[in-house]
């Protein structure tokens, strides 16, 4: 075990060289953003490099598979979804654990998902879908980006909820949230829940109608959509949440500072601008509070995945 004073120097040292942010789901997503935003930030406060990094494929599992791997000394970091919690209770044959292969360092933001359907389905309303769906009981299909994904798992929810069943269309392992999307306006499925930022241009040209919003409370991109939880099902909040990892065995000294910096970053005016301003808002939890987080997030995705369409 290191001593108190190792650890202490560890942190003081930190970081010694250039720093990566590997992102697993390609340039222009959400998490991307995010990260290109907070990197600059981090180099001028640590005074080294800090890059982005889109590492890709495998249903957005190749980035975490590289970090994993990685020298723990938090020079790499993984900026991810809140797919690194559902991942742990669902898929199996992953070249890592995502629960015990990292250290949970901080949550950043979360914002909305919009439930949306291509124009050439019919359907324009959340109740709308549910007749569709009871209609064909089994039939309808839904999409999307992958397997314990977010964009997955929101979608059992709903279904659970809403009491329909429908058939899950995963991406091939080529796809990207690009093809995904095309997808859905083409209408290979019905239905797709899908992070706003990369819904709003095509909601915008109507070729996606967005049918509800996936949160609480609607959100300030898309006012006048409401939410699915006002359409018809009461206290249905599903937000997309971010957050960094590092792997594990990485000096608790260096999660410590790594986490107090990247916060202060989150209390930044301009920062939390740019958040509200792509449809978000800050997470603020401690660290170990983001751990407690993760850790049951993975636990009740494994229960309700338990009678999912995987």
């Amino acid at each position: 075990m290191r001593s108190a004073t190792n650890l202490r120097a560890s942190a003081r040292d930190y970081p010694a060289k250039a720093v990566r942010i590997i992102e697993p789901f390609g340039a222009g997503g959400g998490p991307d953003l995010l990260a290109r935003v907070l990197a600059p930030k981090l180099s001028e406060l640590w005074g080294q490099p800090v890059t982005v990094e889109n590492v890709t494929g495998a249903g957005a599992t190749a980035g975490p598979a590289q970090v994993a791997k990685s020298l723990a000394d938090g020079h790499t970091l993984l900026i991810n979804t809140n797919a690194q919690a559902y991942s742990a209770a669902l898929l199996k044959d992953l070249q890592y654990d995502p629960l015990k292969d990292f250290i949970p360092v901080i949550s950043l933001t979360r914002q909305a998902y919009v439930l949306v359907t291509g124009k050439a389905t019919g359907v324009t309303t959340v109740d709308g879908l549910i007749a569709a769906a009871k209609a064909k009981p089994g039939e309808l299909k839904f999409g999307s980006t992958g397997i314990g994904t977010g964009t997955h798992v929101g979608v059992e929810k709903f279904n659970q909820a809403v009491g329909i069943k429908a058939l899950h269309m995963p991406p091939s392992p080529s796809d990207s949230n690009a093809d995904t999307i095309a997808n859905a306006i083409a209408g290979r499925f019905t239905y797709y829940l899908v992070p706003i930022s990369l819904a709003l241009p095509h909601i915008h040209e109507g070729t996606l109608i967005a049918l509800g919003v996936s949160t609480a409370r609607r959100s300030t991109l898309l006012r006048e959509v409401p939410t699915i939880a006002e359409a018809i099902v009461a206290r249905f909040d599903f937000p997309i949440w971010y957050g960094m990892w590092v792997p594990a065995g990485t000096p608790t000294g260096v999660v410590d500072k790594l986490a107090n910096d990247i916060g202060s970053m989150l209390t930044r005016p301009d920062l939390r601008e740019w958040i509200a301003k792509h449809g978000g808002e800050p997470m603020s939890m401690t660290q170990p509070e983001f751990v407690r987080f993760v850790e049951s997030e993975s636990e009740v995705t494994a229960r309700l995945m338990k009678t999912a369409s995987v």
